[in-house]
């Protein structure tokens, strides 16, 4: 055999199995980098998807709240509490009411159970109520339930308030249908679909699968992965074939008993993956061909030429798979062939930072959404009762003069109050959203403590104040620390407001400074109702808060003022045996001052 022909053999196999490596390669990485991608885009549709729900049973609970306090509940519940009303005149009350506020299922039920009025089901009227009577869940919760209907059986989001008349009540229960409307509301990524099984019959029923138009046809594929989850209660996921290759998330959907009434299943198509595997593996060959045919006569040249790009291109893949999404490929000196396939791997990681990018874009748009609806809620609180008192006021003016003063006091003294409420909401929402940057300074803790305590020395020896004992337990040798002295005491005031809330029948208050390996330790301890696992976990999220009227916000500023000194706050609780927060502070200058410097 000839060099000419042993080099072009040896270039040709080096050429074909560089191809070969470089295109298996680039659709592993291309597998791992959709998956990663896929991964987030499921997560966040599975987060958007549970605010939906939220929010469906905030609305839920809101128009029930505006039925509850209608005249026509109110004269419903004044019947029930009498003896010897017709509650047949009441029949027809729930219809106008559940129309009115966009309800498909509304009943007002007496607390014997029995069916005073329905809207979905009138005839009903008389008959026991199959659940309404024994469902406990908290006042502020909405709930998945089966509800009976003339000829079918259907899913719905519900919740249940109770209207007192006397020593009787009127259980008013009522909510939204979980169909295909609900689904048509969500916005979903291209290449998503969300479909919704309604765990209505004993056995997997096909009938009961539903996307956003209607009956899914031909979903036996999806028949064992409904079951698993129906038995287990457990959320699962599974690649269908269905028609072509798709992942499927699949999440229950349990009732207040914990039932599974239901399944979400999430379904991303992997038809773009599929085709970018199959087009680098033609490439791949192509490139391969075409390495075949000009080795003859050129093979230094093209081995010069070949030979580094595809390294480039290589480690460019690598470098996507390990997360970074900017990794590019410099082929200004490589043949045609190689572009080519460099230009196809840009194309590919181009359209993964676009999709990252829209994910991230979502998520930021979802999170202002939730702000917004926060501030709209906390604020709706205070301004109810001010609006009752402006029409008290109104109606005192027929009063006499000395009636009318009274009435006039105590409404300005309401009105004072719920000012100061908006104002604390405000603030705690402006706090939060411009926290200032920190004014370094020598701090001493133990003075920051002792001045903190005696800020509400006057709180707890007011008269009427549940008996709550502070004590002190300072290191003398503590020293100093470079901090914001009044930041640091702001923290600490709303660890102290947290652990006073918390002993409403009094206990101890402890306050204690000592130093550790890592600077200073500050401890604040009360003797309160503890934490569950549940509550520490979220303890520190902005906007969750245990309080009926709280925020949400206080301990989120408390974990921002440590994070900015360079500390660490966590937490130590059990139910019913008080609660610990520990905060430690670095002693020297913290590299947000060092940054600042």
């Amino acid at each position: 055999m000839t060099l000419r022909n042993r080099l072009f053999a040896l270039v040709s196999a080096a050429v074909a199995l560089t191809v070969v490596l470089v295109t298996s390669t680039v659709a592993s990485s291309a597998r791992r980098a959709f998956a990663a991608v896929d991964a987030q885009r499921t997560a966040a549709l599975v987060a958007q998807i549970r605010r939906e729900f939220a929010a469906e049973g905030e609305q839920v609970i809101a128009r029930l709240e505006r039925i509850a306090a209608s005249d026509a509940v109110l004269r419903t519940a004044g019947d029930v509490g009498r003896s010897k009303s017709d509650l047949s005149l009441h029949v027809g009350e729930a219809a106008p009411l559940a129309s009115a506020q966009g309800l498909d299922f509304l009943d007002l039920v007496g607390d014997n159970g029995t069916i005073i009025s329905s809207a979905h089901w009138p005839a009903r009227f008389g008959y026991r109520h199959p659940w309404a009577a024994d469902v406990k869940p908290p006042a502020s919760a909405a709930f998945l339930q089966r509800v009976d209907l003339p000829g079918e059986v259907a899913l719905g989001l519900l919740a249940t308030l109770t209207v007192t008349a006397g020593d009787r009540r009127l259980l008013v229960t009522g909510g939204r249908r979980l169909d295909q409307h609900f689904l048509n509301a969500l916005v979903l990524p291209q290449g998503t679909r969300v479909l919704l099984y309604r765990n209505l019959e004993p056995e997997v029923s096909r009938q009961q699968l539903i996307d956003a138009s209607g009956v899914v046809p031909e979903a036996a594929p999806l028949d064992p992965l409904i079951a698993r989850v129906r038995q287990s209660g457990q959320e699962a996921r599974e690649d269908v074939a269905w028609p072509e290759a798709e992942t499927v998330d699949a999440l229950p959907l349990k009732g207040h008993d914990g039932t599974v009434l239901g399944v979400l299943l999430i379904s991303s198509s992997r038809r773009e993956l599929s085709a970018l595997v199959t087009r680098i593996r033609w490439s791949g060959i192509g490139f391969g061909a075409l390495g075949l045919a000009f080795g003859f006569g050129l093979s230094y040249v093209l081995a010069s030429r070949v030979t580094r790009p595809v390294e480039q291109l290589a480690e460019a893949a690598r470098a996507v798979a390990a997360g970074d999404w900017n990794a590019g490929v410099d082929v200004s000196a490589a043949s045609s062939e190689i572009a080519a396939l460099a230009e196809a791997f840009a194309t590919m990681t181009g359209q993964l930072v676009d999709q990252r990018d829209r994910l991230v874009q979502a998520e930021r748009v979802a999170a202002w959404r939730e702000l917004a609806r926060r501030l709209a809620h906390e604020l709706k609180n205070p301004l109810f009762p001010l609006r009752l008192t402006l029409d008290n006021l109104r109606r005192a003016r027929t009063l006499p003069p000395g009636e009318f003063n009274e009435v006039f006091e105590e409404g300005m003294g309401a009105l004072a109050t719920g000012l100061a409420n908006l104002n604390t909401v405000v603030g705690r929402f402006s706090d939060f959203a411009r926290m200032p940057v920190p004014e370094w300074a020598d701090v001493s803790p133990n003075a920051v403590v002792q001045q903190t305590a005696r800020l509400f020395q006057a709180q707890l020896e007011a008269p009427g104040q549940p008996a709550i004992v502070v004590a002190l337990d300072l290191d003398p040798s503590a020293g100093s620390i470079r901090a914001d002295g009044e930041q640091i005491g702001r923290a600490l005031q709303n660890l102290l407001l947290n652990a006073i809330d918390a002993m409403p029948r009094g206990g101890q208050l402890t306050i204690r400074t000592r130093r550790s390996a890592g600077g200073i330790l500050l401890d604040v301890a009360d003797t309160g109702e503890g934490l569950t696992a549940e509550e520490r976990e979220r303890l520190f999220t902005p906007y969750y808060t245990t309080k009926q009227h709280g925020t949400g916000l206080g301990l989120a500023i408390v974990q921002a003022v440590v994070t900015d000194h360079g500390g660490k706050i966590w937490v130590d609780s059990t139910p019913a045996r008080g609660t610990t927060f520990h905060i430690e502070l670095p002693v020297g200058p913290t590299p947000c001052e060092k940054a600042a410097l």
